[in-house]
């Protein structure tokens, strides 16, 4: 490797680097965006209920909760990129041979 193809090949390395910090950080603040939505969504019916303004079934709710979480998990599980990691792999070396900046970067996070 001569020195100038080390440029550019420093950029991309360091560009896809704090790429994916950037959506790592990203990722986590919305994260904690749905994490407070959803909680306060389980908090207003349960002080709703301690104010003695409606009375709530929490086995329904339980039973509706388990099976809406069930079913999140068989559509994650049914992404294609996310699915096996022989097709994730595939995926990526696909990407990158076209030479698609960050492809690499989100793979470095997880």
């Amino acid at each position: 490797m001569n020195v100038e193809t080390l440029g550019p090949f420093a950029a991309t390395m360091g560009g896809g680097f704090f790429g994916g910090i950037l959506i790592g950080y990203a990722v986590k603040k919305i994260i904690k965006i749905a994490a407070v939505v959803v909680g306060l969504f389980l908090a207003a019916p349960a002080y709703l209920q301690y104010q003695q303004i409606v009375d709530l079934n929490w086995n329904k709710v339980q039973t509706v909760s388990q099976n809406a979480s069930i079913l999140l998990g068989y559509a994650i599980s049914h992404i294609p990129s996310i699915g096996a990691t022989a097709d994730r792999d595939a995926t990526v070396v696909a990407m990158s041979n076209i030479s698609i900046p960050l492809t690499g970067s989100p793979w470095v996070l997880l």
